[in-house]
């Protein structure tokens, strides 16, 4: 999961070097198959809807959504392609169509109102507070009117150990833009996007901190 925040480009890991280890590391440390099982379940896809997972990063996500729902047309975006290419290498593996495209997420190329659903999975903690609105209102754009986004990423801590747990990936991928994760206010980012019915699902937690599932809806 990679972007351009500020003008700064964010790898997975937060460097380029660390990409090949993206998938050991977030599976071994982030209860990644529930908490995206969750994700995905949230949602209650249907045949025939059109699905993106933004900033897909080695495109887990995207093929567990696929396999699990294999009458969605599922679509794929990360401004990574190195990133990408893994991600094609998984799906083909998987012997599943997934169309996989390389874009920010604040200049999606895709029409308004093309999605019924968008995922995304670990991915709002590497922008800046701007960056974090200008992405939820592209995403609002490209969601159909009752469309549903669906976010699982780092969340207000519950508790001082799993605030304390959190200082590592501060460390890791910078104070600044993980202060409103951790603060709870991605709330807040989505709502004052023009979401409605916004609301943190379930949480985890696990060894680096709270993972929140958020959802959202495009209004009639």
């Amino acid at each position: 999961m990679s972007d351009r925040s500020e003008g700064r480009y964010v790898p997975a890991l937060g460097f380029q070097w660390l990409t090949p280890a993206y998938d050991a590391v977030v599976a071994a440390t982030t209860r990644e198959r529930r908490f995206k099982q969750a994700l995905i379940a949230q949602a209650r896809l249907e045949a025939g809807q059109h699905v993106l997972d933004l900033a897909c990063g080695t495109g887990t996500l995207a093929v567990w959504i696929k396999q699990r729902y294999p009458g969605a047309d599922v679509s794929a975006i990360d401004g990574d392609p190195d990133i990408l290419s893994i991600a094609g290498r998984k799906a083909r593996r998987a012997g599943i169509a997934i169309r996989f495209d390389q874009g920010l997420s604040f200049q999606l190329p895709y029409a308004d109102a093309r999605f019924d659903h968008v995922f995304s999975s670990l991915f709002f903690h590497h922008l800046s507070w701007r960056d974090k609105q200008r992405t939820a209102r592209e995403i609002l754009r490209v969601l159909r009117p009752g469309g549903e986004l669906h976010v699982a990423d780092w969340g207000r801590a519950a508790g001082p150990v799993m605030r304390g747990a959190f200082v590592a990936i501060q460390l890791l991928d910078g104070f600044a833009n993980t202060r409103d994760n951790v603060q709870g206010r991605l709330i807040e980012v989505f709502a004052g996007a023009g979401f409605a019915e916004v609301s943190q699902q379930q949480t985890f937690s696990t060894v680096f901190g709270t993972m929140a599932l958020y959802r959202a809806v495009r209004p009639p």
